[in-house]
């Protein structure tokens, strides 16, 4: 493109201001709430509770801990530590209250009720007594308020109406309806029982989630995160794409420590920004890119986002599988992305970017590669056998133990309490998360609504399994947009999975696809936080750049559909098609793989060279044919009234022939024009 007014001449270094940064870190405390940041005796005594908090699950890790006392304690933990760090309004932050105390120990009280009961009070969940319905309903409360400190009043609003539909049943129209519970019925079930607020969803982020946070906390804090920019930049450096290629190979590697997709976007954009200005990226381009690159770290291997271990425990199967599940999708996503990035370095006339580190990527290497083996020793120790919680155990023994090989990166005392104390810290948002999806969870187990809900679902599709696909994605889509990304993966998998199930689809794939559209709320407005977090650090357009997301994000979108409707679509998650082979794992990779890249060519409206208005169409019918062939079936049988048989062929023909045309009719370059 022309040299945009919003970009800096190519000899201006930009640097990303402090008042930029403030506004990204907005974006991150509206994703993760608006922490107290506590000083004196009320920072001594939380950072002391989250202590606590994680040594007692690196306890539970390594040795045996009862479930329930297991779930209620962490629970416990959770809410105190909510009260004591996300304060009633953002007027009373920084400083603890009788508000904020009181409510705290009466959601630890009202647990030490429960575990204090025993198996009498566990016996009682079908007819509780006065005692127990009172303290539940406290209880429940207090789960409802610190839900709403940590991640804004949608989810507790979502959970009580939840609730209205359990008591109101019989007077719902049809074919809503259903028997109706009462009060007493509702809080044995949700309060009681292991199949509400403490049930899956809470044992998850009990054994997994909050480890997996510890495990991050201390590779941030061993200087892992800083080391893989660096890393990043010495491998990328120097070159006119390599602005681009650094966002996409940190953004991978960031994964783990971060957990995080807007802090991911803020912790790379700060870094990666003024060499993209410099080469010649336009801001509202950059910023897109940076929040696909959050949006990547979610998705990948081997952390990926809390919801991914929520789909283990949901299919009974280990969290190695989910794992390897992702490994073929996170490879799509980073291709098509590093090849936009390419595609921008022609369209944007990228120019050579002077990066001098302070060491050679050898000595770099040489000097803080271990923290590669902290990185991967989780996925090592699942792959002998253990299991995945005694795995983050010992990874993060792991990473202790490599972070005294440099001085400067040496977990001592002072920072071991705070690496510790911020693993407990991050797990909040999660486990609140986590505890209130209990209560739709345990509403719709004892309602029935999933079956319910999926049997209208098909008879809106009328039976097809594509329009199904469609509405089960708008449906989790909506849902993201107003609930954190665990929680709207919980609510669809309990509601909108047995629709696909049902017609046909694996139950791997079924919840796959829906963990991929949870995720997708992270770049999809009103609450688009990555992208505008990348906006408020480029200083671009927050929409503008909301725009630019989608579009780098673009495989995210389209290759879920795969999974759900190619008779081979499991081979992307590593499954063998029934009656198939390894083969068929091959053909669809290499199918998608081409669709993809023809779509990233539409979607940058540049292949060999500025694409015209037919070349972009045919990319396009080409890109749809190769990843998404059921639409275009759909459409022309619409059209024709006739059943068609489809092959991956026509589109294969459509983009060579789209390339080849480019090639004969290839001219000097013109400057492009932002797409």
């Amino acid at each position: 493109m022309a040299a945009d007014k919003t970009t800096p001449p190519n000899d201006e270094v930009v640097a990303v201001s402090d008042e930029a940064l403030h506004k990204a870190e907005a974006y991150i405390e509206a994703e993760e709430g608006a922490a107290n940041r506590l000083m004196g005796w009320a920072g001594r005594i939380s950072t002391t509770i989250a202590v606590v908090m994680s040594l007692f699950h690196l306890y539970a890790a390594y040795a045996i801990v009862p479930t329930q006392e297991l779930r209620y304690t962490h629970v416990a933990f959770t809410l105190i530590l909510s009260f004591l760090l996300f304060p009633l309004a953002t007027r009373f932050r920084n400083r603890v209250r009788w508000w904020d105390i009181v409510p705290g120990i009466v959601a630890v009280a009202t647990v030490v009720y429960a575990l204090w009961g025993g198996e009498d009070f566990t016996d009682r969940a079908t007819t509780p007594d006065r005692w127990d319905v009172i303290v539940g309903i406290v209880f429940i409360v207090m789960l409802l308020e610190a839900t709403r400190r940590t991640t804004g009043p949608i989810m507790p609003v979502v959970s009580l109406l939840f609730i209205a539909y359990a008591m109101l049943g019989p007077y719902l129209p049809a074919p809503w309806t259903h028997r109706g519970y009462d009060l007493d019925r509702l809080v044995g079930h949700l309060f009681i029982t292991l199949e509400g607020i403490f049930g899956v969803a809470v044992d998850v982020s009990a054994t997994l989630i909050i480890l997996f946070t510890i495990y991050g906390a201390f590779l941030q804090h061993s200087g892992a995160g800083k080391f893989f920019i660096d890393f990043s930049l010495a491998l990328m450096g120097g070159k006119p794409n390599s602005a681009g290629r650094t966002v996409v190979l940190s953004s991978f590697l960031l994964g783990g420590p971060s957990g995080s997709g807007v802090a991911t976007t803020v912790m790379i954009g700060t870094v990666a920004y003024p060499m993209m200005a410099k080469a010649g990226f336009e801001r509202n381009a950059a910023g897109g890119l940076l929040a696909a690159g959050g949006l990547g770290a979610i998705l990948s291997p081997p952390v990926l986002g809390a919801a991914a271990f929520l789909i283990a425990e949901f299919l009974k199967i280990s969290y190695l599988d989910v794992i390897w599940m992702a490994t073929i999708p996170t490879c799509l996503y980073y291709m098509s992305l590093l090849f936009m990035v390419e595609l921008d370095a022609k369209k944007f006339h990228a120019k050579n970017v002077t990066f001098t580190p302070e060491m050679s990527l050898g000595q770099m290497t040489m000097r803080y590669g271990f923290h590669f083996i902290s990185l991967l020793a989780v996925v090592f120790f699942m792959v002998i056998g253990y299991s995945p919680s005694l795995s983050v155990f010992y990874a993060i023994v792991v990473t202790f133990a490599l972070s005294f090989l440099r001085r400067e990166t040496a977990l001592v005392p002072s920072k071991l309490v705070k690496a510790l104390a911020d693993g407990s810290i991050g797990a909040l948002n999660a486990a609140t998360t986590c505890a209130c999806a209990g209560i739709v969870v345990g509403i719709v187990t004892l309602t029935g609504l999933g079956l319910k809900f999926s049997s209208i679902v098909i008879a809106y599709a009328g039976g097809s399994l594509l329009l199904t696909a469609i509405y089960t994605a708008l449906i989790v889509w909506v849902i993201g947009l107003a609930v954190p990304v665990t929680a709207s993966y919980i609510i669809c998998a309990v509601i909108a999975a047995p629709a696909l199930v049902k017609l046909g689809v694996p139950d791997y794939a079924a919840h796959m696809f829906i963990f991929y559209y949870a995720v997708l709320s992270e770049v999809s407005p009103p609450t688009a936080l990555s992208p505008f977090a990348a906006a408020a650090i480029t200083g671009g357009d927050p929409y503008k750049t909301t725009l630019q997301s989608w579009k780098y994000t673009l495989p995210a979108f389209l290759v879920p559909f795969v999974f759900v409707l190619d008779p081979q679509g499991g081979g992307l998650l590593m499954s063998i098609p029934k009656g198939g082979s390894w083969v068929d794992i091959l053909e669809i990779t290499i199918k998608t793989s081409l669709g993809l890249l023809a779509l990233a060519a539409f979607a940058q409206n540049w292949a060999l060279r500025q694409n015209t208005a037919v070349e972009r169409g045919l990319l396009l019918l080409s890109g749809l044919l190769l990843v998404f062939p059921s639409l275009i079936e759909a459409i022309v049988e619409w059209i024709t009234g006739r059943d068609i048989s489809y092959t991956y062929v026509p589109g294969l023909i459509i983009g060579l022939g789209v390339l080849l045309w480019q090639a004969r009719t290839r001219s000097p370059e013109r400057p492009a024009l932002t797409t």
